[in-house]
């Protein structure tokens, strides 16, 4: 289609300032940055988003940035663009106006891609150096449009939630996997924003106890090549092809509004709203992967690139290729999609997924990096949650602690550690203790809290908390991947049966398992994370990899909970209870002047000897606050990993009296059977594998 198709558009100059498609009420501003294209065209599409009706040529290039203004051009135009430059792999230059690209800063995008061959910018059928020959077939009919769009912030937005950190309990949940078979949700909304959005849902998880919604990805995403061809698809959604709209699968009947709208309905019940958001890397994966928008481009500037050897790209991410945040502009593009998915979306924060890329320069990992001075001197960023997975598999790639003041961390050293010591492994004890304390041994430094450590069992990577009970392997053949994927130390323990059993012994075991290390979870200091589902009992049959398992295998099944599982959920609310009730549950500081001693079950302190004892499963954390005689908290909880009971001897009480059982892990879900309430003077008898708390 030749340049003069567009001759009906008067097509301006327009501005650089505002990169993307800015309506400003009578025309649209396009600006796309690429300090190495030597032309770049607009395509505009009928709204089939098949039929190409105009091809412009955008007439200005302002600092590196190719720029056009076409009046009339309203919002919901189709569009996409496609960049001249040279083709040169070696170098590092990709470019091919036979790719239609997606625009990076596009707010939302319409169709599906059909995946072909001429998505890739190179032969596929060439036989040696595939990616250094050069495609001619045209992508456009088989790729997605961008959609020019008017949604800006809101000044009249209700005011948000902004939980204090210390209170903090994130819920990791899936918008799809959350809703899909929810009974109470009509069929049309489930698996979208729309039905995460209903009453019934909303209504569910403020019940928990919880605070915060953490949703997997949302940012627009595409199905992997080779999963669709297997018949499978990219659940998790961890592969973006644009950080600013929504993915199009999730969007409800308001369309593009329809996220904003199911976050204020959180707000509303006073949830926060997090998003997982994967800057590390894209869809477009290696040099062998597909040209779809970035590689298209400017393949230099948004990539990292190997030393020497431009052609092929640094994969600190794993996945084939590592987004260049060392730009000037790619960082830019990064914040501005930040702030707009909080201003405009009105989210309260985000967790980085493979954090640790955004912190890499040239030199490696620096916690004074580029990303991290921006953010933390951001109006805007500065102010939500921020959470950084401290780690990727690049050279010095593992920061648990690494990350600076501001930031909170998922920490995988409480996980496997509170794993280790409920499965009653040898040695764990002093980890133990600086895990339940806020693991000060990481994050006591600079002015860093408690809250900075992200305290989680399970997560959407591994295994749920019911499997974590009940297999001792993996079994993720589902994913056709011969059992090869997924982590293979699990710590996890299946009480002497593979999977679901019918033994009352075995059951009763695994239940009692899970309100352990719940328990623990929700009493330790720090920031809790549950993963939903959890509380609920929800088996994913072994698999611990259902990146790409989008049906009831990982679906939340509602219909048909056992007393068991409603039990469990009992139990999670009166553990959640119980922490936002006790402040000493969730200290703010490591120097608010609480009590920490450690105790054996003989009713002494904890001494060298103990500690360095390998055989060591029962210990005691007795807390208590500065102001305890004035009535402030006072607690001890006593942990038993032993097979068999522990009498313990309980320390004396700051405060005169007995001490009190609000929580027995032996009975359960909170109510009044079993010990709760007892009153005890001396000693007390754990059950095997249990856990109890006094106050």
């Amino acid at each position: 289609m030749a340049d003069n198709i567009g001759a009906r558009f008067d097509v301006e100059a327009g501005q650089a300032g505002d990169l993307g498609a800015v309506f400003d009420g009578g025309g649209t501003n396009f600006a796309l940055f690429s300090a190495s294209a030597e032309r770049v065209e607009l395509c505009l599409f009928d709204e089939s988003g098949q039929s190409e009706v105009a091809r412009i040529t955008l007439p200005e290039y302002t600092n590196e940035v190719w720029h056009g203004y076409l009046p009339g051009v309203r919002p919901g135009q189709r569009y996409g663009y496609r960049v001249h430059g040279r083709f040169a792999p070696e170098e590092g230059h990709r470019f091919n106006p036979n790719k239609l690209l997606l625009d990076p800063y596009a707010r939302e995008y319409a169709g599906d891609i059909a995946w072909n061959d001429a998505h890739y910018g190179y032969d596929v059928n060439a036989e040696v150096d595939k990616d250094l020959s050069f495609s001619e077939l045209d992508s456009a009919s088989f790729t997605q449009k961008c959609v020019v769009c008017d949604l800006l912030a809101d000044p009249k937005a209700p005011t948000r939630p902004a939980i204090p950190w210390d209170r903090t309990i994130f819920y990791e949940t899936h918008v799809r996997g959350f809703t899909k078979l929810h009974p109470a949700v009509p069929k049309d909304m489930r698996g979208t924003f729309d039905g995460l959005g209903q009453q019934a849902i909303v209504d569910y998880i403020k019940s928990l106890g919880v605070t915060s919604v953490e949703l997997l990805p949302i940012h627009a995403y595409l199905d992997d090549h080779h999963l669709v061809a297997k018949g499978l698809t990219n659940y998790w959604g961890y592969n973006t092809i644009g950080f600013f709209a929504p993915e199009q699968r999730y969007e409800g009947r308001a369309g593009l509004a329809s996220f904003r709208d199911m976050v204020r309905k959180f707000h509303d019940a006073g949830l926060e709203v997090i998003l997982d958001v994967v800057y590390n890397h894209t869809a477009e994966g290696n040099e062998l992967g597909p040209t779809l928008s970035f590689k298209g481009i400017d393949n230099l500037s948004y990539y990292r690139t190997m030393p020497g050897e431009a052609r092929f790209y640094i994969n600190d991410t794993g996945t084939g290729n590592t987004v260049n945040t060392s730009h000037p502009r790619v960082l830019q593009m990064v914040l501005d999609s930040l702030r707009y998915w909080t201003e405009v979306m009105e989210v309260d924060g985000f967790r980085f997924d493979l954090g640790t890329i955004l912190g890499r320069e040239p030199h490696g990992f620096d916690q004074r990096g580029g990303f991290f001075d921006a953010v933390g001197q951001d109006p805007v960023l500065r102010k939500v949650k921020l959470v950084g997975e401290p780690w990727d598999i690049g050279p010095g790639g593992y920061q648990v602690g690494g990350f600076p003041p501001g930031w909170a961390e998922w920490n995988d050293k409480y996980r496997d550690t509170t794993r280790a010591y409920w499965k009653s492994e040898e040695g764990i004890i002093r980890d133990l203790a600086a895990r339940v304390t806020g693991s000060g041994d990481v994050y006591d430094l600079r002015g860093r809290r408690p809250w900075s450590s992200v305290n989680f069992i399970t997560a959407h990577d591994g295994f749920t908390l019911n499997d974590l009970v009940s297999y001792n392997e993996k079994h993720n053949d589902a994913n056709g991947e011969d059992n090869k994927d997924g982590h293979g130390h699990n710590l996890s323990f299946n009480f002497g049966v593979e999977g679901p059993s019918d033994d009352e012994g075995v059951i009763a075991a695994r239940e009692r398992q899970k309100r352990n290390l719940l328990a623990t979870l929700l009493l330790s200091h720090g920031t809790p994370l549950i993963l939903a589902g959890d509380e609920l009992g929800h088996s994913q049959d072994g698999n611990n990899n259902v990146y790409c398992q989008d049906n009831e295998l990982a679906w939340i099944k509602w219909d048909g909970l056992t007393e068991r599982d409603k039990a469990l959920t009992a139990f999670v609310r009166r553990v959640t209870s119980l922490r936002e009730e006790h402040a000493i549950f969730r200290r703010a500081s490591f120097r608010d002047g609480c009590v920490l001693r450690w105790v054996n079950p003989a009713g002494g302190d904890q001494q060298e000897e103990h500690w360095d004892d390998e055989g060591v499963r029962a210990i005691g954390l007795m807390m208590h606050t500065p102001e305890v005689e004035q009535g402030g908290d006072e607690a001890l909880i006593l942990f038993n990993a032993f097979d068999g009971e522990v009498v313990f001897k309980l320390p004396m009480r700051v405060k005169q009296g007995a001490w009190s059982v609000v929580l027995d892990t032996e009975t359960g879900p909170g109510s009044d059977e079993g010990r709760k309430g007892l009153k005890a003077e001396s000693e007390l008898t754990l059950s095997a594998r249990s856990l109890i708390v006094l106050m």
